[in-house]
């Protein structure tokens, strides 16, 4: 493996404070000017670098504190989004049905600016070492975003959507990587879909198959990694459930699509929920190809309670059955607030899981 390892490692996004989630509000009912929004943003994420810097991890985020969730700078970038209510079922703590906010393609796309241009530069300036850049897979707008009688008076079919949002990541990928970003993450929880029984019948019911869907989203996340990958730059796929206020929307172990993607995805790393049984087994990770390394996800970003260090030990042991420990890492099973508002633990919480992280990894990696 010629890739730097980033052994104690993180998916990205971290608690807003309440002086940024205020901040914010203001901006968007138009009291508070964009110039003085971009300072409080610059103040929030200098800080996000030195919590980075002080319980030592291995690679640096600005924690997406200037996006209003995970997947954020793809809509704010490109025009022809259009916000949507949708129906979805989160599980966890007060398990309901709600109305959630999607975005759907409602006119031809069009970019106008840079996705993650605004965040690279300032990030790359401050960080004492290596930058993580995250950027949504294209395949995640697969199911997100085609909505029948309106995308597809566009977009005829979701594998031409899949293309245009195709070219439009791989460029951003590009541009990061000739500018040098070191480590550039894909962000991908529509994987989850596909290992969940029940959600797999629910695509069936909407005219999805989903074995053709995960074997279409493979082949569109590849395409975005066209001309990426190249020495000195990591690409990596992210997989969780879900991340939503500590919810999550899918279960299930990786079994059902652990050949196809593993095998199939021309990345350099994968990073893996793995915290709860939810995520089953470690068996899926012999399909992980020899040249790609694995970061288990061991650590709950969902609730304030703190993992055992003899657990995660003996966990890492386990995993290191179907892929070698040189090849392992550690990090957190999602990020900390995909959503502005977050996940329900504190910011205190929050630094105990990192430096639990950082500790457990210089143990097994020294």
């Amino acid at each position: 493996m010629t890739t730097p390892p980033y052994r104690a490692d993180h998916v990205g996004s971290f608690l807003r404070s309440p002086e940024l989630l205020k901040a914010r509000a203001g901006r968007a009912d138009g009291r508070l000017p964009h110039e003085e929004l971009r300072k409080i943003e610059d103040q929030a994420v200098l800080d996000v670098i030195a919590l980075q810097r002080q319980v030592g991890l291995d690679v640096y985020t600005d924690g997406e504190l200037r996006r209003g969730g995970w997947m954020t700078d793809v809509i704010d970038a490109v025009e022809g989004f259009v916000p949507e209510k949708v129906q979805i079922r989160w599980r966890g703590d007060g398990e309901r049905v709600e109305g959630s906010l999607a975005n759907v393609v409602g006119a031809r796309l069009r970019q106008v600016r840079r996705l993650t241009g605004h965040e690279t530069d300032f990030l790359r300036a401050h960080a004492p070492g290596p930058i993580k850049m995250t950027v949504p897979s294209p395949s995640v707008f697969m199911l997100l975003s085609f909505k029948p009688g309106l995308t597809d008076t566009i977009y005829a079919t979701r594998s031409d959507l899949l293309q245009e949002l195709a070219r439009i990541i791989r460029g951003e990928l590009r541009a990061l990587a000739e500018e040098g970003v070191p480590y550039i993450q894909l962000d991908a929880p529509q994987y989850g879909n596909y290992v969940d029984p029940a959600l797999r019948e629910g695509l069936k019911t909407r005219g999805v198959d989903p074995d053709r869907a995960l074997d279409e989203a493979i082949v569109v996340d590849n395409a975005c990694l066209e001309g990426v990958k190249r020495p000195g730059v990591t690409v990596a796929l992210h997989i969780c459930r879900g991340n939503n206020q500590s919810r999550w929307f899918a279960e299930g172990g990786y079994d059902p699509i652990a050949e196809k993607l593993f095998g199939g995805l021309n990345a350099d790393r994968f990073l893996l929920e793995y915290d709860t049984e939810r995520s089953g087994g470690f068996e899926p990770l012999r399909f992980v190809p020899k040249e790609a390394a694995v970061v288990l996800g061991l650590i709950t970003t969902k609730d304030a309670r703190l993992e055992s260090e003899d657990d995660l030990l003996r966990r890492i042991e386990q995993a290191a059955r179907y892929v070698p420990a040189e090849r392992l890492a550690l990090s957190p099973q999602c990020g900390f607030a995909s959503a502005a508002v977050g996940n329900r633990l504190s910011r205190d919480d929050q630094k105990r899981k990192l430096e639990l992280v950082v500790r457990v990894a210089r143990k097994v990696w020294r």
